[in-house]
């Protein structure tokens, strides 16, 4: 397995997998299918552009992106010594052989080293046991709970927001 910053080059199998994800799991991700299904490709290459406060990482088996997670810095200067995870998705085929715990592990290295944060926060559905698990295995602590976060087919979730020191 490789994990590596992703690229413009990586756009469509980037765009392939996140979709993927938004389809298989809806509730792991505030966003939709239907809202991001039509975004260009040359906005997805954009996106994957190297930058200074964030970076969108992927994990390779066979020369096949079979994983993804996004890292970006808070914007605001008071809150510029932290920054979140976000969109973390790994397709089932490859899941249960480490490479979640090595994505985020990756971005958890860029954030210390690369970026200088003191703190990496993020939120996961309250039902996601597994991803749960994972976030703890990795040192991320829950600080509070939000009812109500998101609101799919007429049911709501909650959500945990988790942080992890550097």
């Amino acid at each position: 397995m490789i994990v590596r910053s992703l690229s413009s080059d990586n756009a469509a199998e980037y765009q392939a997998l996140r979709l993927r994800g938004l389809l298989e799991w809806p509730s792991a991700f505030a966003s939709s299918h239907e809202e991001e299904v039509d975004t260009p490709i040359t906005a997805i290459a954009a996106r994957l552009q190297p930058k200074d406060d964030g970076a969108i990482f992927g994990a390779f088996m066979d020369d096949r992106l079979v994983g993804i997670v996004g890292l970006q810095r808070e914007t605001m200067q008071k809150l510029a010594h932290k920054a979140y995870i976000w969109g973390m998705y790994v397709a089932p085929e490859a899941r249960k052989l480490g490479v979640g715990k090595a994505l985020l592990q990756h971005a958890l290295d860029h954030a210390r080293d690369a970026m200088q944060v003191r703190q990496v926060n993020l939120g996961v559905n309250a039902s996601n046991d597994a991803a749960i698990a994972l976030y703890k295995s990795l040192g991320f602590e829950p600080f509070g709970i939000e009812r109500g976060f998101m609101l799919l087919d007429g049911e709501l979730h909650d959500e945990i927001h988790m942080v992890r020191v550097l």
